[in-house]
């Protein structure tokens, strides 16, 4: 049976699987003895283009070569041209860049306090923003602030059906995801978006999608939001954006409020060029071709497996621990994750193969007795 370990000389703020991967191609990992794993989990929705695609690939290789790094105070052309193309895919959009979707949430935060001039921030149950003190403090899940209260003020938590009781006068920001992730992959609907968009309007707040899990393609559009009809006042964006390198992003729409001036926020590393570099990559690669397979394989998952979720970010649910199904799943040359104590979550590569899904969904039948039941 594989065990869950804790690696020597790192703090234990994970259970890591006893496994160490070495190499990686496509939808493919190997391990130290040499042993391959599909892999649908691609570094939690982060190798969204396959490992070591050759498109951002390429682009790191290429700018490693020429600059590594600048700071904030001088600009660079990858970040000119990353912070072009999101505008493009936005529809209008100027960007701050850092280096996590954490990071994202705490600059999508400070700016909606510093554009409204309030401070309250309307979350859902059950949602994640991230683990650094601010975003802990707006996400929905008791056992995760405990440990580390008290947090930041000012945060309601609502249910979809109760927004409206919790958003008012003083709120400076309604935070979704439009499909919590680690809350368990559960879609909100088209009417539950479209009314906190009315919310925001009715009550001077605005709206702010947390796109960190759902965004660059994972949801068969470049943005979540689009397939769901309405559009935010900003944006946050980190894991799939460059293909494993460390980025995120918030993108604040051109009609929204600018709120941030010179001195007001920063990032050390933020639009780092190698990793601009490969974010421009991977958006020059999710084409409508692209997104269309991710849809086509959202379905052919859908009509196998009794999952939930919105293009390529999927759950299933579980009698036994979902744990359990984890280590089973890796023993058998499957790598999956979890987002619960009894759901497995799938996010596999975009470019999964439909042969590569086929396998897949068989060598999750054999270790899933639910997966069996669609």
């Amino acid at each position: 049976m594989t065990s869950v370990q804790t690696a020597p000389k790192l703090l234990p703020t994970y259970a890591r699987l006893d496994v160490t991967f070495t190499d990686g191609s496509g939808s493919w990992l190997v391990d130290r003895d040499g042993r391959r794993y599909l892999d649908l989990l691609a570094g939690i929705a982060v190798v969204g283009l396959g490992h070591c695609h050759p498109a951002p690939l390429a682009a790191a290789h290429a700018q490693l070569e020429r600059l590594w790094h600048t700071s904030n105070l001088y600009s660079t052309e990858p970040m000119q041209e990353l912070a072009q193309k999101l505008s493009d895919r936005f529809g209008g959009a100027s960007a701050f860049f850092c280096n996590s979707g954490a990071e994202a949430v705490e600059a999508a935060l400070k700016w909606a306090r510093k554009a409204t001039g309030r401070s309250e921030v309307v979350a859902l149950d059950g949602s994640f923003h991230g683990r650094t003190l601010g975003a802990l403090s707006v996400t929905g899940q008791p056992s995760k602030r405990a440990p580390f209260e008290p947090l930041v003020p000012h945060a309601r938590f609502a249910t979809p059906d109760t927004l409206a009781a919790h958003v008012g006068p003083a709120t400076a920001a309604i935070l979704l995801e439009p499909v919590q992730g680690e809350g368990g992959v559960h879609p909100l609907s088209s009417e539950v978006l479209e009314h906190a968009r009315a919310l925001a309007d009715e009550h001077g707040a605005l709206l702010v999608l947390d796109e960190v899990q759902t965004g660059v393609g994972r949801s068969g559009a470049f943005f979540a939001w689009q397939r769901l009809g309405v559009k935010p006042d900003a944006v946050t964006l980190a894991k799939g954006l460059a293909n494993g390198l460390p980025i995120g992003a918030l993108l604040v729409a051109d009609d929204a409020p600018t709120g941030f001036e010179p001195g007001d926020h920063a990032s050390t590393f933020g639009g780092n060029p190698v990793a601009c570099a490969a974010a421009c990559a991977v958006l020059e690669t999710i084409d409508e071709t692209l997104l269309a397979h991710v849809r086509a394989l959202a379905e052919r998952f859908a009509q196998a497996l009794p999952v939930r979720g919105l293009g390529l970010l999927l759950a299933l649910d579980t009698r036994e621990p979902a744990a359990e199904v984890v280590t089973a799943a890796l023993e058998n040359g499957l790598a999956i994750g979890s987002a619960g104590p009894h759901t497995i979550r799938l996010t596999p590569p975009l470019t999964l193969s439909l042969d590569d899904a086929d396998l897949a969904i068989s060598l999750l039948r054999e270790v899933c007795p639910e997966a069996r039941a669609a």
